[in-house]
């Protein structure tokens, strides 16, 4: 198994979700919640993973930040075979629609794409809310290949078991790999920094902060008596976690 983070950058998000790239000049100054943005790409035997897709962050060049870490692995985007989508936050879908001549397409045309189809249905009844992007969220359920979720837990093949776990939105699913003896453990948004681990807190951003909470002192426990590999999405210095 190969972890390859896929790290756009650190950013502010405003109260509307804005995001803003956090830089040595406007570090000091700029107000909001401080982030990264970090989806993760795991390689195996039979698949190449993404887990979450970012927000599609270009450089000043227009290229995005994703696609030049991916040259840099001699990766290309036809090569991605699932994707796995946690939750449908702006943040973490974005990056899997992009604008081409012909108009909007996938960024990755050859991936199953997996939703929980209880977590679209609780977007798009809070329309409105500046957590989605309800643009994208349309073009993203017209695009072909989508493997839609409506099981409590299961397995997706040999390496991939999920399960949906709530905490940060109703209805966040959280996703094991396994091979060779090896776990990689993805909790998103509710185990997002390493800090997380530290204060047994209830956060007000999370949909149910003590379920969050509960999830992150369960999972730490397990991921110490199992040796997991814990992925950090939000993590503004770290990207994994090794226990």
């Amino acid at each position: 198994m190969k972890i390859v983070p896929l790290k756009e950058g650190n950013f502010s998000a405003s109260k509307t979700k804005d995001f803003t790239l956090l830089t040595e000049e406007n570090i000091a100054d700029i107000k909001g919640i401080k982030m990264s943005v970090q989806p993760f790409l795991i390689i195996t035997e039979n698949d190449y993973i993404l887990l979450d897709t970012g927000i599609g962050w270009k450089n000043e060049a227009g290229k995005t930040v994703i696609s030049e870490i991916f040259e840099r692995e001699n990766i290309t985007s036809d090569q991605i075979t699932k994707v796995l989508l946690s939750h449908l936050h702006k943040d973490h879908i974005d990056g899997i629609i992009k604008n081409s001549e012909s108009g909007y397409e996938a960024s990755y045309p050859n991936a199953e794409i997996y939703i929980q189809k209880r977590e679209l249905d609780f977007a798009m009844e809070n329309n409105g809310n500046h957590s989605f992007d309800f643009d994208i969220l349309e073009k993203l359920i017209q695009l072909p290949n989508i493997v839609w979720m409506n099981d409590d837990q299961g397995q997706i093949n040999n390496e991939i078991s999920f399960e949906v776990v709530g905490g940060h939105t109703p209805f966040m699913q959280v996703f094991w790999i396994k091979e060779n003896g090896e776990t990689a453990f993805y909790g998103a948004d509710d185990l997002p920094q390493e800090s997380y681990l530290k204060y047994h807190v209830a956060y007000k951003s999370d949909f149910d902060g003590k379920r969050a909470s509960e999830l992150r002192q369960k999972w730490e426990k397990e991921a110490i008596e199992n040796h997991w590999t814990v992925l950090l999405y939000h993590d503004l210095d770290k990207a994994i976690v090794e226990f």
